[in-house]
């Protein structure tokens, strides 16, 4: 089965907590403390793998998490670190935030890898926070928490060439001729319901990949028929090679058949259009065939090269083959490197993210919410006074305390911090 496109949940690994511990020696007196820091939570990494061509293993498994860090441990010891989860895609996957529709990762290259989910930082012993003033913490950080996330990883398909054309028209029947790949091929509408990839070998040492794509009728677009579904694997290939049924077995115009298809990938995307295209016409083996490439070639006003084949009798291929393969000899397979130059780097101002918001909820109560001040709670011992305290004095200066009796917060109100209850002293 072929899978193109897949919402799944990933989520980093968390931090480690750090440790609340001393020095126990002995002709050591007043050690001090040794509390060492956790180590990191590992992050979730994708990372291509050109042995695939298919989304098919994330189907099954929905949900990616990494390790969390080793907590610390006492001497000052390091949690140890946790490795990073290693998810392997196919060249071409795009990776998207669902939630804020960015685009995360766009992997081409075989062994390119992008971190999709950053792991944790390790929490802080309470070495860490030993000072003149207080030279023996009885605290520590909890670990910091990973991100997760839903995310869409869909797959362009990375091919030279892209079989675009009406259904029936002999895309499948092509591919089967000029490579090694067996496309199912029968007399119906849309046989091809998943891209086919091959290799066709053009016999003086030139190869390109080729890729058979579902068939597009009008509307596509929008929906119509199976074309939006596979679309968007025309827009990493090179050359378009537009199979036209010069013979009419349907009952349509050829040229009218070109016309629309254009449309349609115009539509979907403007730049598809500016591509290279080879007319591939099929079927020349049919009576009236000859008539109507005639007519179509008049048409066309020379603006695209028209080969007259057979995938049935194998006529012409050669020629077809030739023109493909000295076409790609002419497109960088990749984009133009950016040249170094001495511009000066322009750096956007970028809003700041709110600490916390605060909101009344139905029973009156006051509810705190915030990225920075959940992270700050989440990474709190609240299990030791020394740590809650802190957490007191943290929350203060973020200004909390103030807004609170701005909006009216009096001695004894319940404030509710995602799942926990505070109750406000004045």
């Amino acid at each position: 089965m072929f899978v193109d496109q897949v919402s799944v949940y990933v989520k980093a690994g968390d931090g480690g907590n750090g440790l609340v511990g001393y020095r126990r020696e002995k002709y050591v007196p007043k050690g001090g403390p040794a509390g060492g820091d956790g180590g990191n939570g590992g992050d979730v990494i994708f990372k291509v793998d050109e042995g695939l061509n298919t989304l098919m293993d994330f189907r099954y498994t929905k949900h990616y998490k990494a390790k969390r860090g080793e907590n610390g441990m006492s001497k000052n010891q390091h949690g140890k670190n946790a490795n990073a989860l290693i998810v392997s895609v196919p060249p071409g996957t795009t990776v998207t935030d669902e939630t804020t529709g960015e685009v995360i990762a766009d992997l081409t290259v075989h062994e390119q890898e992008a971190v999709i989910a950053k792991g944790g930082r390790g929490g802080r012993g309470n070495t860490r926070f030993a000072s003149p003033k207080n030279p023996a913490p009885d605290f520590a950080e909890n670990g910091e928490p990973g991100i997760e996330r839903n995310i869409k990883v869909e797959l362009k398909l990375i091919a030279d060439v892209g079989l675009v054309g009406f259904p029936s028209v002999g895309k499948s029947t092509l591919l089967s001729v000029m490579s090694a790949a067996k496309p199912k091929i029968a007399d119906y509408h849309f046989t091809t319901l998943a891209p086919n990839l091959g290799v066709v070998d053009a016999g003086d040492q030139r190869s390109f990949v080729i890729a058979d794509l579902p068939g597009l009728i009008e509307g596509a677009h929008k929906g119509v028929g199976l074309g939006y579904q596979f679309l968007r694997h025309v827009e990493r290939t090179r050359v378009i090679l537009h199979v036209v049924d010069m013979a009419g077995m349907e009952e349509r115009d050829p040229y009218d058949d070109f016309l629309k298809i254009n449309e349609e990938l115009k539509a979907y995307d403007p730049e598809l259009v500016e591509r290279p295209q080879i007319i591939a016409a099929n079927k020349m083996e049919m009576p009236g065939a000859e008539e109507n490439l005639a007519v179509f070639k008049s048409k066309l006003s020379g603006e695209y090269p028209v080969f007259p084949l057979s995938a049935l009798t194998k006529q012409g291929l050669r020629d077809i083959i030739y023109t493909i393969a000295g076409t790609l000899d002419t497109i960088p397979k990749k984009a133009p490197e950016v040249e170094d130059t001495d511009e000066k780097v322009v750096y956007r101002y970028k809003k700041e993210e709110v600490p916390f918001v605060i909101s009344r909820d139905s029973d009156g109560s006051y509810v705190l919410s915030g990225a920075k001040i959940e992270k700050l709670f989440k990474m709190t011992d609240f299990s030791r006074d020394e740590g809650v305290q802190r957490f007191a004095r943290q929350i203060r200066a973020m200004g909390v305390d103030d807004e609170l009796r701005k909006q009216g917060a009096k001695d004894g109100d319940t404030i509710r911090l995602m799942d926990f209850e505070f109750e406000f002293i004045e």
